[in-house]
C-alpha cells in the first residue's frame, strides 16, 4: 500500500510543489481515465464566502489544482436549495445566483473551467485534460415551484438533472428523511415534472426520495434514472435516505445508474445513525421552535440548533474501505454497468473518509479497487463511463419524444 500512501501524501500539497515527483499507479490511472463525479456542493459554498476555486483553496474539497491533480474530468455542481428557502419563496433566485456562481467562475477561468451540456461537447471542450467540466445538479426541485415551463428555462441554464425532493416533502414528491410522506410517493405534479424532464432530457434523480416516491418514478420516467448521490442501505439497514438492494435492482433494470457517495453518514451504519437522530431531533426542535412563536416568545434559532448538534456530535473516524465496501457490493448486485461516484464534496461538512477528503483523492479510491480485484474496465465505468453512458440514453430518448 505504499502506493496508496504515497498518493495521498501528494494530494496534500499544492500541484505546483509536485512538479517533480513522480506520480503514483493510481494517479497515472486517474489521468488517463475519464472521471465524472455528480455530486458537489461548491457553489452553496460560493454563494455564502466568494473564492477563486481555479487556484490552490484549502478550505474548500474541490478547487480547480486538487481535481487536475486527482484527475477529475466533469464536476456536476450542486444548485441546491433548502426547504427552508422554498417556504419562504426564495429557491428559485437562489437557483439562479448558484448558476450565475458557476457562470462567473467559468468566465474568469476559462482556460481551466468550461460548462459541459452534453456528454458530445465533452471531448470538444475538455482542451486534451486541461479544463475541468462543470455540469449542473439542482438538489431538490423547489425552485420549479408551480411552473413547469421553469424546467425548460433551468434546462436552457445548463441544468441536466433534478434531484426531486431534498430533506422534507415538496410539491413534487415525498423526501426519505420526511415522517409525513405528503404524497405517498411522487404528486400528480411530479408526474407532470418527470414526463418533462424526460421530454427535455433532464436526468430524474431518485436520491433523497422515499422508497414510494422512486418507484414512482421508475414506473412513470421512459428514459433512465439515476441516484446522483447515494450509499446501499444494505449496509445502514432502516435509513431511507440509502436506496434499497430492490430499487438498485430496478434502477439498473431502467438502465440508470448508482452514484455511491463517499460521505461518512451514508456509507458507516453509526454515522448513519448519527444522521438519522439529527432528523428526529430537527423535527422535535422545529415544533418547539413553532410553540414558541405562538407564545409570542422568540425561538432558538436553527443555526444556533445546527452548531450545537454538531459540537455534540463531532464526525466519527471512518476509513476508505466504507466506501469501497459499498462499491464492491454494489456491483455484486446490480452489475458493473450501473455503480458510479458521487461524492457529495463540500456538502457534508468534512465528515468524510481517510483517503477521500477532497478531489484530489480520487487516485486513492482506484488504488483501493485495483487492491480489491476489480478490473481496469470495470474501474473506467466506475469513475464515469457509466454515467456518461446514462446521459447520453436520457439525451437520446428526449431526441424521439
Amino acid at each position: 500500500m505504499r502506493i496508496a500512501a504515497l498518493a495521498l501524501a501528494l494530494a496534500l500539497l499544492p500541484l505546483a510543489a509536485q512538479a517533480d515527483q513522480p506520480l503514483s499507479a493510481g494517479q497515472r490511472f486517474a489521468q488517463d481515465a475519464t472521471i465524472v463525479d455528480t455530486h458537489i456542493d461548491a457553489p452553496s459554498l460560493l454563494l455564502r464566502h466568494w473564492a477563486d476555486l481555479g487556484v490552490d483553496t484549502p478550505k474548500v474539497e474541490f478547487d480547480y489544482p486538487r481535481a487536475r491533480q486527482g484527475g477529475l474530468d466533469v464536476a456536476f455542481m450542486s444548485i441546491y436549495t433548502s426547504p427552508g428557502e422554498d417556504k419562504a419563496g426564495e429557491a428559485t433566485q437562489i437557483a439562479h445566483t448558484q448558476i450565475d456562481a458557476v457562470e462567473a467562475m467559468i468566465g474568469r477561468r476559462p482556460e481551466q473551467f468550461a460548462l459541459l451540456r452534453s456528454p458530445k461537447d465533452f471531448d470538444r471542450l475538455h482542451a486534451h485534460g486541461q479544463r475541468v467540466l462543470l455540469a449542473l445538479g439542482m438538489e431538490n426541485g423547489a425552485p420549479i415551484g408551480d411552473d413547469l415551463s421553469r424546467l425548460k428555462l433551468f434546462h436552457e441554464r445548463g441544468v441536466r438533472y433534478i434531484t426531486l425532493a431534498h430533506s422534507e416533502d415538496n410539491r413534487i414528491s415525498d423526501s426519505s428523511y420526511s415522517r409525513k410522506h405528503t404524497w405517498k410517493g411522487l404528486s400528480p405534479f411530479g408526474e407532470k415534472v418527470v414526463d418533462e424532464m424526460n421530454r427535455l432530457g433532464i436526468m430524474v434523480d431518485v436520491s433523497h426520495l422515499s422508497d414510494d416516491a422512486t418507484r414512482d418514478v421508475l414506473a412513470r420516467s421512459k428514459a433512465p434514472v439515476i441516484a446522483s448521490h447515494s450509499g446501499l442501505r444494505h449496509f445502514t439497514p432502516g435509513f431511507e435516505r440509502n436506496i434499497s438492494d430492490e430499487l438498485a435492482k430496478a434502477v439498473a433494470a431502467k438502465g440508470g445508474v448508482i452514484q455511491i457517495v463517499f460521505g461518512n453518514a451514508f456509507v458507516d451504519p453509526a454515522s448513519a445513525a448519527v444522521t438519522q437522530a439529527y432528523f428526529v431531533a430537527s423535527a422535535q426542535f422545529e415544533q418547539e421552535q413553532a410553540a414558541a412563536r405562538a407564545r409570542g416568545e422568540t425561538p432558538k434559532s436553527s443555526e444556533a440548533f445546527d452548531k450545537e448538534w454538531e459540537a455534540a456530535h463531532p464526525p466519527l473516524p471512518v476509513k476508505i474501505d466504507a466506501v469501497l465496501n459499498q462499491i464492491d457490493y454494489g456491483i455484486k448486485l446490480v452489475g458493473a454497468d450501473h455503480i458510479g461516484i458521487g461524492s457529495d464534496f463540500d456538502g457534508v461538512g468534512g465528515a468524510l473518509p481517510d483517503g477521500l477528503k477532497s478531489v484530489a483523492d480520487y487516485p486513492n479510491l482506484i488504488e483501493g479497487m485495483k487492491a480489491r480485484g476489480h478490473s481496469e474496465e470495470t474501474i473506467r465505468k466506475v469513475l464515469g463511463g457509466n454515467l456518461l453512458r446514462v446521459w447520453s440514453a436520457v439525451e437520446a430518448k428526449a431526441s424521439q419524444q
